[in-house]
């Protein structure tokens, strides 16, 4: 049996991480500034994230939801605290397309309602409905297709307010830093009138936050920036800092019912075991701290570069926008310099280094940027 080919690979193969570092079977060391998606949020094998997966792992791994299991309950209580939201629900899954998914399903559930409001730029899953508010049509096969959803051109605020008044809308889903969209922060303001128009027609507020949430912006949710709760905060990718969870934190005004939602795996001693680890840590060391102080670095060293058509971004996560003649500058950053980066299209680097990224490394990928861009 052969691998279904799914990606384009880098002829590399990673066999061990230690913190910002990994290494391949060959022994070269690269920085990584990627962490595989912006999965990794407290650096890899970190030593207390590592010593809770092993204890927990001899105790036992996996039970159903059909009995107690404390570690949601703490799990729950730590999120809350350290995002702000404690009187918010919490609701344990896999995945960040899984998230969505259930968040767009509670909506429909909370008001009856079937129409979402989702933006050109969007990437929310690869899914049955997060796949359908996903704007990418090469990736939304015939059946994944929904009469149900309604597209707006980002940021506009002016074709959101027609959809609400044409539409019987039942959630609004938005990132707050677009990810594979290439790094499009949301307004503020935009953000602001998605609130107030959920409030005057009973719809559901849904903060995409999987890639730019979890203290990656510098705030617990990007959306924060803009001073306005949503109703439901999806978040996967940085929760388990490479452990497969996700979850979606819900207001305390949509009341559950049982058979709403349900999982097999969601919410496990593992994963669970997992997650409190990246909270302790990010509490502990002040991460969300370090990724605000650490990005508007970056963001400001970057800004120097006047190759650069464009730096965007918040706290940790950065897109560098090239013009076309500097399309190489991703693969050179790999192959010549060993940094792992990632990349939006059409030439946009997207920078989503481990929280605790240091100033010295920041330095090092600074440096070696700077080569890249200089003319031969």
């Amino acid at each position: 049996m052969k691998l279904f080919d799914v990606y384009p690979i880098n002829p590399i193969n990673i066999v061990k991480g230690v913190g910002s570092l990994v290494y391949d079977d060959k022994g070269q060391e690269y920085l990584d500034l990627y962490g595989g998606h912006a999965v990794i949020s407290i650096g890899h094998t970190h030593p207390h994230y590592v010593k809770r997966l092993e204890d927990q792992l001899h105790k036992i791994g996996f039970y159903s939801n059909s009995i107690e299991i404390p570690l949601q309950a703490q799990l729950a209580e730590k999120l809350g605290k350290v995002s702000g939201k404690e009187d918010y629900q919490l609701f344990l899954c896999n995945s960040g397309a899984e998230a969505n998914e259930n968040a767009m399903k509670l909506a429909s559930f909370y008001n009856g309602k079937k129409k979402v409001i989702c933006f050109t730029g969007a990437f929310h899953g690869r899914t049955s409905l997060a796949v359908a508010v996903t704007d990418n049509p090469k990736i939304v096969p015939p059946v994944n297709e929904s009469d149900n959803v309604v597209r707006l051109p980002w940021k506009d605020e002016a074709a959101l307010e027609q959809a609400f008044a044409e539409h019987e809308i039942s959630s609004v889903i938005i990132e707050g830093i677009q990810g594979v969209g290439g790094i499009q922060v949301a307004p503020e303001s935009f953000l602001q009138k998605i609130r107030t128009l959920c409030d005057e027609h009973n719809a559901v507020f849904i903060a995409d936050s999987i890639q730019c949430g979890y203290g990656r912006s510098g705030k617990f949710y990007s959306h924060d920036y803009a001073g306005v709760d949503a109703d439901i905060y999806t978040m996967a990718k940085g929760i388990g800092n490479g452990f497969p969870i996700g979850a979606i934190s819900i207001s305390p005004k949509i009341q559950p019912a049982y058979g709403m939602l349900g999982t097999t795996f969601g919410g496990n001693h593992l994963a669970c075991a997992a997650a409190l680890a990246v909270l302790e840590v990010m509490e502990e060391d002040k991460l969300i701290q370090n990724a605000a102080e650490r990005g508007s670095y970056l963001i400001e060293e970057l800004k120097k570069f006047d190759q650069i058509n464009e730096v965007r971004g918040r706290g940790l996560m950065i897109g560098i926008d090239l013009p076309a003649e500097l399309a190489h500058a991703k693969k050179d950053l790999l192959f010549k310099h060993h940094i792992f980066t990632g990349e939006a299209k059409p030439n946009v680097i997207r920078l989503l280094p481990a929280l605790n990224l240091t100033k010295a490394h920041a330095d090092q990928f600074l440096e070696a940027f700077s080569k890249v861009l200089r003319p031969l």
